[in-house]
């Protein structure tokens, strides 16, 4: 009976003892799963908060990227500043200089014009002259144009210099350069200038003459002919005298011609757009068969000649270059008679003309036959440039 109750016992207490145990293990697990799951929580929280650091990281880093940039690109903007100035006070210096030296090398080139004896003289006249010209020189040689030591004391005692100028060829020491050589040795009244001749050449020709002028005589006056004009010296020097006080006088026959376009024209303007429209005139210039300018106007000349613009006519390149300068533009009629009849009827009332030639020829028609003629219709006498009161 006993041992029945205590297997009843033993058997209530295993199940008690197993109920137990399930329920021990089934909490164990609960506790180990909740402990499990705050774990993982835990590291996923961690794992955002390190999320956060490294995206704070990353901002801060790009931006003190960003900020570093900048600085450097306001570091290169101020050495670039920086660098402008440098370069902008380098130029400033080099024009100082370069205006310094310009300045030196003028009172270099004067004071060796002055060593050099630069004569003083009251003017120079340069006539414009070609190397297949030699007949129109003996034409005036042997009309209005003194020889031998009658130009030497027109030089010396009036201070009144002519002479024929004319560049060299192209080709250096050639016949034509031989044969001025062989004539200038003959009569001495030749001015060599370091210039190409050419007909398109002659703006430039021009501004070498002045330029050469000035170096070699000191004159109140520098005048251009062309060599078949007709010219009364005494009458020159007179009415050139009469504007020796004035600093910057142009004198001739102003006129105001036409820009020609055509390319068939003789005296076409290739720069005619710079002019206007087309039918619009030149402005006002002297006449290009004879004119004189002052000193100052030649000096002018001589200092600019490497920025002294060159158009296709050379009497309107002349006329360019005191466009804009201080100049007193003298419209003397006087400097463009006609030939006889016109020449003789003025010279038969007192009114010697400076100049004279034909309009239709732009010089005296035929020079080389009637240079004689209208010195003999239209001359001033030889003894009036001698009575020239200077």
């Amino acid at each position: 009976m006993k041992t029945k109750i205590s297997k009843r016992l033993s058997l209530t207490w295993v199940s008690l003892l197993c109920i137990s145990c399930f329920f021990l293990g089934a909490m164990f697990n609960s506790r180990f799963r909740g402990s499990d799951s705050g774990s993982q929580l835990m590291l996923h929280r961690r794992d955002q908060e390190v999320n956060v650091v490294t995206e704070e990281y990353a901002h801060e880093k790009k931006k003190s990227q960003e900020k570093d940039v900048i600085q450097e690109v306001l570091k290169t903007h101020k050495a670039i500043e920086s660098l402008d100035k440098s370069v902008s006070m380098l130029q400033k210096q080099l024009s100082v200089r370069q205006s310094h030296q310009q300045i030196v090398d003028v009172a270099r080139t004067n004071t060796s014009t002055e060593g050099s004896q630069r004569k003083k003289v009251f003017m120079v006249i340069g006539i414009n002259t070609a190397f297949s010209s030699r007949q129109r020189r003996d034409s005036l040689r042997d009309s209005w144009m003194p020889q031998g030591e009658k130009l030497e004391k027109l030089e010396k005692e009036k201070g009144i210099v002519v002479k024929f100028m004319i560049g060299h060829s192209a080709i250096p020491h050639s016949i034509v350069d031989k044969e001025i050589d062989s004539e200038d040795a003959q009569y001495k009244d030749f001015f060599r200038l370091d210039h190409v001749e050419g007909y398109y050449n002659l703006s430039a020709k021009t501004k070498t003459f002045f330029s050469s002028a000035v170096a070699t005589w000191d004159a109140e006056f520098y005048v251009k002919i062309d060599d078949d004009v007709h010219v009364n010296l005494g009458m020159l020097a007179s009415t050139l005298a009469l504007h020796r006080h004035k600093p910057r006088v142009y004198i001739g026959c102003m006129k105001s011609g036409p820009v020609l376009t055509k390319k068939t024209a003789k005296y076409r303007e290739p720069e005619f757009w710079k002019f206007g429209e087309e039918g619009n005139k030149y402005f006002r210039h002297a006449t290009g068969q004879i004119y004189a300018i002052s000193k100052d106007l030649a000096t002018y000349i001589s200092n600019n000649q490497p920025i002294l613009h060159k158009y296709a006519n050379e009497d309107v390149t002349l006329g360019s270059w005191f466009l804009g300068l201080e100049v007193e533009h003298i419209d003397d009629r006087n400097f463009c008679c006609g030939t006889p009849p016109v020449c003789e009827m003025r010279a038969e009332v007192g009114d010697v003309c400076v100049a004279s030639f034909d309009w239709k020829c732009s010089g005296v028609c035929k020079s080389v036959d009637r240079m004689w003629l209208v010195h003999a219709v239209c001359g001033e006498g030889d003894q009036a440039v001698w009575d020239a009161n200077l």
